[in-house]
């Protein structure tokens, strides 16, 4: 049935088409109005999460969480649909009834027990103030003894699909957390009909029919070559996970495709058409590729953040390459056709923002101030006055544990060359650089792979800080380009859903006519560069040895700060 605006547009075919992407991210959502013809990003709004990230106690009670935990509400996502996509239609100044197409990106692993109709388990007046009922932000670490447990057995039993993982499962995945909420709240878990991603859910609550995407059915829920884990393998973890597949199994959907029309009630929030195309979910990293054109084999893009994800695609056809630490690897998990890279670093913003807030004194915060500066442009600033290796630290970006390549969220961070004449500033740039140093670790354990990196493209809101753009170019020995556009996930969401809404025949075709690439914007210095390897080679040895079981006094010192020391006696 063709709605109203499509009757419209087709009887004068001159009329601007839009569509709209919808960005979710850990803290708001951001939606973007954008033209179909051209890319054009023409008005956007933003939405904060009234609850946040609930890390300390849920609001409902006021009962604490423990450590490692992060959920969010998920009415806070509903409102972004119904507040930021009005919002950001009236900015752009575009008659709603010219929109032929909405979609939904979202970070990942982020996960929500519910009905079988969709209705969150938190919502339900009885488990309101049961924190498993709640959605389980990616950043939730307080599942990796159940990662732990979940690679050893694959590894015990030889199971094929832990390959396509570089070895190793993540906790911010949906098999750990699932087994977390088993043996930690079991009546929530036989009360949830799905284990659901947000980006799937919220497409549902907007067409009202379940779909699951491909992105995350491969990256978080280890579905290949069309298999998850078996009955055997679930019920030697724990007998009662058995049923663990049927919460999640459902059709899956690829990448682009239309996942059904707007819903009455949708529309209502809004403002849109009833019965424009929803494109199907997926993930912020992943949809960032066609918004930089990135729709070939070794373009690598790096979605720079609170945290970092990598994603790069590798011929098609045949078997994938095995690359140790990966997130994964999916068939069409980023491009239809080709084999989809992900990699990660958990902490990147987010480390940096701890520095600044809980350690740099308040006379800096002033000197910021009287110069108009943010703290961290005057750090950067004074940091880049410094030559490579002159403040005489390394540092291991492990803050947020580390999520490739060694696959461990119970590591901490460090940092090493520490003396009383230590600066601020020098502490700062040695944080900055070790997260320079961890891609470099990606990158090169993708090269041992036999997946070759011919492009980096960096995306997201540290692009804005050029030194740090710079630095990477000259750890990595390679150009950087940028994402033309400073809200790529949503205009790569936009142009899926250009494609749900028939403008295009695929994404490849969309991402050239609509995505936006600053391509060699920084490109290495010689000089800096060979300085960085003498720096990396220090982390590197570091890396491993308290990465690899040289020394796990990382993990010693959680257990004993969690009270679990007693295999000290």
């Amino acid at each position: 049935m063709s709605t109203d605006a499509e009757l419209v547009n087709a009887n004068n075919p001159a009329v601007d088409e839009y569509v709209i992407g919808v960005d979710y991210g850990t803290l708001s959502g951001r939606a973007l109005v954008v033209r179909v013809s051209d890319g054009a990003e023409l008005g956007s709004a933003v939405h904060e999460y009234a609850n946040a990230v609930i890390e300390r106690a849920l609001p409902s009670s006021g009962a604490s969480l423990p450590s490692d935990w992060a959920l969010q509400d998920p009415d806070d996502y509903r409102e972004v649909l119904r507040r930021a996509v009005p919002e950001a239609v009236r900015v752009a100044g575009v008659p709603a009834d010219q929109v032929i197409g909405i979609g939904v990106d979202f970070t990942a692993c982020t996960v929500l027990p519910t009905l079988a109709d969709g209705t969150p388990l938190c919502e339900l007046p009885a488990f309101r103030d049961r924190p498993h009922a709640y959605v389980k932000l990616w950043k939730h670490h307080s599942a990796q003894p159940h990662a732990d447990r979940v690679n050893a057995l694959a590894h015990e039993r030889n199971e094929p699909w832990i390959g396509r993982y570089g070895g190793k499962i993540s906790s911010e995945w949906e098999y750990a957390k699932g087994l977390q909420l088993l043996e930690e709240d079991p009546e929530i878990y036989h009360r949830a009909d799905r284990w659901i991603e947000a980006t799937d859910w919220i497409t549902w609550q907007m067409t009202g029919t379940e779909t699951r995407n491909a992105c995350t059915a491969g990256y978080k829920g280890i579905l290949q070559d069309g298999a998850r884990p078996s009955d055997d393998y679930l019920t030697a973890l724990n007998p009662d996970f058995v049923d663990f597949t049927a919460k999640i199994e459902h059709p899956i959907s690829a990448l682009g495709d239309r996942a059904g029309g707007l819903t009455k009630e949708a529309a209502a929030w809004t403002g849109l058409p009833e019965g424009i195309a929803v494109c199907v979910g997926n993930v912020d990293a992943h949809v960032t590729a066609p918004a930089v054109k990135a729709v070939e084999p070794g373009r690598m893009v790096a979605i720079m953040g609170t945290s970092t994800c990598h994603v790069v695609s590798g011929p098609g056809g045949g078997a994938p390459a095995d690359v140790a630490g990966m997130c994964g690897v999916v068939d069409g998990g980023i491009i239809a056709g080709l084999w989809g890279y992900e990699a990660g670093q958990s902490g990147v913003g987010d480390i940096f923002a701890w520095f600044v807030n809980g350690f740099v004194g308040p006379e800096l915060h002033a000197a910021a101030i009287e110069r108009g500066l943010s703290i961290h442009e005057l750090l950067t600033e004074q940091a880049e006055a410094q030559p490579v290796g002159g403040h005489g630290l390394v540092a291991l970006d492990w803050q947020s544990g580390n999520r490739s390549v060694l696959v461990d969220h119970h590591l901490s961070g460090v940092i090493f060359g520490l003396t009383l004449a230590t600066e601020p500033h020098e502490v700062y740039r040695s944080l900055l650089e070790a997260t320079a140093f961890g891609t470099r670790i990606i990158v090169e354990a993708l090269a041992a792979g036999g997946v070759e990196v011919t492009e980096f493209i960096a995306a997201g809101g540290l692009t804005r800080n050029a030194f740090l753009m710079q630095m990477y170019s000259d750890v990595l020995r390679c150009p950087v380009s940028l994402a033309g556009s400073e809200q790529a996930p949503a205009l790569g969401t936009a142009i899926h859903a250009a494609v749900a809404a028939g403008a295009y025949p695929d994404v490849p075709s969309a991402a050239h006519a609509m995505g936006s690439l600053v391509s060699g914007a920084y490109r290495p210095d010689p000089d800096r560069a060979a300085a960085y390897d003498l720096l990396f080679a220090e982390y590197l040895t570091l890396h491993d040895h308290f990465g690899r079981g040289g020394n796990d006094v990382l993990h010693r010192l959680r257990e004993i700060k969690a009270g679990t020391w007693k295999w000290a006696l």
